[in-house]
């Protein structure tokens, strides 16, 4: 069964940056599409940043510029960094992935947990 395990959000003051860590157990990174999501207190939850098997990137214009998704296929990680956290960010975030495919097209199967982001003024 494969699990994905994120860890590295807390709370910072706006302005600042966090790296948030996905680390799958039986998905190896770099294979499919994968990507971070988020969901604010009474929003939906959007998809922030996806990469394909190519490494090419998307993000969501609200991030761009500020956040970077990246891939550590050697150690199986993939990353998010955000800098210039503003308050809006604040969210639970969460990584996925698809189980096939090599471009970001279809649904993501795998999910995980999530982690509490809150940036403050």
């Amino acid at each position: 069964q494969v699990q994905l395990v994120e860890s590295g959000g807390g709370s910072v003051q706006a302005g600042n940056s966090l790296k948030l860590t996905c680390a799958p157990f039986r998905y190896s990174v770099g294979t499919t599409c994968m990507g971070w999501f988020r969901q604010a207190p009474g929003k939906d939850r959007e998809q922030v940043a996806t990469i394909n098997f190519y490494g090419g990137t998307e993000y969501i214009d609200s991030v761009q510029g500020r956040f970077t998704i990246a891939e550590d296929v050697a150690g199986n990680k993939l990353y998010l960094t955000m800098d210039y956290l503003k308050p809006e960010d604040t969210a639970i975030y969460t990584c996925a992935a698809t189980s096939s495919g090599r471009r970001c097209l279809g649904s993501f199967d795998y999910w995980g947990q999530g982690t509490q982001v809150t940036v403050s003024p």
